[in-house]
């Protein structure tokens, strides 16, 4: 007998299937088997388990397509373990690991070992991102196809920008014919010069060294030219200004492939957020001014902004309490994304629920060619969170995360997930 599970009673949001309405799914064996009406009452499902989702959503799990798992060399900050169940209570059931690790994830053997690691420890799906160049040193250009025959997902070198021209444009070429996404990390470093906040008045007023808004748009511009030249696809990790958001617009309507994606803090947040010299709110790109956040959410709404990703990075308390300057850049997310995304997208109108789901869920699913994720249809992977979206909470650690730097600590937030089930199996209750 197939095992079978029905979460019955909820509303289904799947723009995917363009479903949104009250439906009951069928799950067995890890797939969904079918999406109807009055389920649990028909006599062939008679004592099948049953999770009752009734006044909750039920989404396609959500795809987070840029986080840090500090696994291996850095296991102290995060685990594949710990970092996939900060994402099941977070809702979100497919992450994509950047390739900073230590070593650097720049091999077939080392995609292979990650994959196994993941097979084993982790509680969802557990994706790879190879690296575009040896050790990150944006000097010679790593064999994707080695990469891709190994399982690699992507392609990045984010922690680190692709500062040659020439060499991005070589591995768009080489991406393209691979078919594989080559996600960017916009930072013009002469720019930035080892900033630690943006350029603005809270800079000068608390004396610290910005990075403006231009170190992004300048690198940003520069892919949309090499992606128009190659003809190739290409993702933009973390935007956070003003400037980029109007210059992917622009390209999308001249047709050319670039997609991007937002971050939670810096569309929830601004650079006055910060109290005082908090390294809770050190991040790179860092938070901007309320120009570049309204723009954000403007792209968001649009759709320029094709997908809301945390950046997930996790840093050991000694790390953080180093001070603005020495302490390391990056937040963790995974555990607040789909709270925050509902209390300053949904609930305050910027996005329908609808287009939530697809920023958080099927966009990215779509972005990274993951068949069977980011949709309940019949025969997907049965990825699944019931969310209660008005239930009010506060995060306070402990988290399931290794790590505890996060800017919304004590912050009140709307909206959470309740249950997770990943392959079928449930991985969060709350």
């Amino acid at each position: 007998m197939p095992e079978q599970l029905i979460v019955a009673g909820g509303l289904l949001i799947d723009p995917a299937s363009r479903i949104e309405a009250i439906r009951d799914v069928l799950i067995e064996d890890g797939r969904v088997a079918a999406v109807g009406t009055g389920l649990t009452r028909k006599p062939a499902f008679k004592g099948v388990a049953t999770i009752d989702a009734r006044s909750k959503w039920v989404l396609p799990g959500l795809v987070d397509m840029h986080v840090h798992l500090r696994e291996p060399g850095r296991e102290g900050d995060e685990t594949i373990a710990t970092g996939s169940k900060a994402a099941a209570r977070g809702g979100v059931t497919t992450v994509l690991a950047m390739a900073n690790t230590e070593p650097v994830s720049d091999t077939p053997s080392q995609i292979s070992f990650l994959r196994s690691k993941a097979r084993t420890d982790a509680a969802i799906t557990v994706l790879f991102a190879g690296a575009v160049t040896l050790g990150q040193k944006g000097e010679k250009l790593t064999e994707f196809a080695k990469l891709r025959a190994a399982g690699a997902a992507a392609l990045s070198d984010d922690g680190r920008p692709v500062m040659n021209a020439g060499l991005l444009r070589r591995a768009l070429e080489a991406a393209k014919d691979l078919g594989l996404l080559v996600i960017d990390h916009c930072e013009d470093l002469h720019l930035s010069n080892g900033a630690c906040v943006h350029e603005g008045p809270e800079a000068l007023r608390k004396g610290l060294k910005g990075s403006p808004w231009a170190a992004e748009t300048v690198q940003v511009m520069r892919d949309i030219a090499l992606c128009e030249l190659t003809g190739a696809r290409l993702h933009i990790a973390h935007v956070s200004a003003a400037s980029s958001v109007a210059a992917i617009r622009t390209a999308k309507k001249h047709g050319i492939r670039i997609s991007a994606e937002a971050a939670p803090h810096h569309f929830a947040l601004i650079d006055k957020n910060i109290e005082g010299y908090d390294t809770d709110g050190k991040m790179n790109p860092p938070l901007r001014e309320n120009r570049d956040r309204q723009a954000l959410l403007a792209g968001l709404a649009d759709g320029t902004i094709d997908a809301i990703a945390t950046d997930h990075a996790p840093h050991g308390c000694a790390a953080k309490s180093l001070g603005m300057d020495l302490a390391p850049f990056g937040v963790i997310g995974l555990e607040t994304s789909l709270a925050v995304a509902l209390t300053e997208l949904f609930h305050k109108k910027i996005l329908t629920r609808r287009q939530l789901v697809e920023r958080m869920s099927s966009c990215p699913a779509a972005l990274l060619g993951l068949k069977g994720k980011g949709t309940l249809a019949p025969g997907a992977d049965a990825d699944l969170v019931v969310v209660d979206p008005n239930i009010s909470w506060t995060p306070e650690p402990p988290y399931l995360s290794k790590s505890r730097n996060t800017p919304f600590t004590g912050k009140k937030l709307k909206g959470r997930a309740i249950t997770t089930l990943s392959a079928g199996r449930v991985v969060h209750a709350l």
